[in-house]
């Protein structure tokens, strides 16, 4: 069967194919004008590759379980890969949604601004950032409003 018939059947691109025969999942042979050609269990094999990508697996995984789909039985191994995906894409699931958390609450404090995290909102108003110049600091321990800074804590100013 020639490279398109079976893209066509798995409902693949042909570079899905090459690809999968990059990655060792699919292996064709070549006529003798160099066109591939795969047996008529390579569409179950593509589909089935492409039943591992939906399911997250990626395919050095995929690899590694390929010898005992071919053998026609499972392995504690295989389970034990499976289960390590599973385990890797619930932790990725899990950070996700700790990023969601997090932006879900940037959302809310842009949506109802306040002192505690806004500084533009404070008394007396905060004041932009600027780089120190190395040569004022060690002239001057004063912050912009003339207020003494000890240790960078503001200080009542003597005068």
């Amino acid at each position: 069967m020639r490279i398109g018939d079976v893209a066509r059947r798995a409902g693949v691109s042909t570079r899905a194919l090459r690809y999968y025969e990059e990655q060792g999942l699919l292996t064709s042979e070549r006529s003798p004008r160099g066109q591939r050609t795969y047996p008529e269990s390579a569409v179950e094999r593509v589909r089935l590759i492409q039943q591992f990508f939906a399911a997250g697996v990626p395919s050095r995984t995929i690899l590694q379980l390929m010898p005992y789909v071919d053998a026609g039985h499972g392995s504690r191994e295989a389970f034990a890969l499976l289960t390590a995906e599973r385990d890797r894409i619930t932790a990725a699931m899990a950070d996700l949604a700790a990023a969601r958390d997090a932006l879900d609450r940037m959302i809310d404090i842009a949506n109802h601004p306040t002192a505690e995290h806004c500084p533009a909102l404070r008394e007396p108003p905060w004041t932009p950032y600027r780089p120190a110049d190395p040569a004022a600091s060690a002239t001057s321990d004063r912050d912009a409003s003339g207020r003494s800074m000890v240790a960078g804590q503001m200080t009542a100013s003597a005068g």
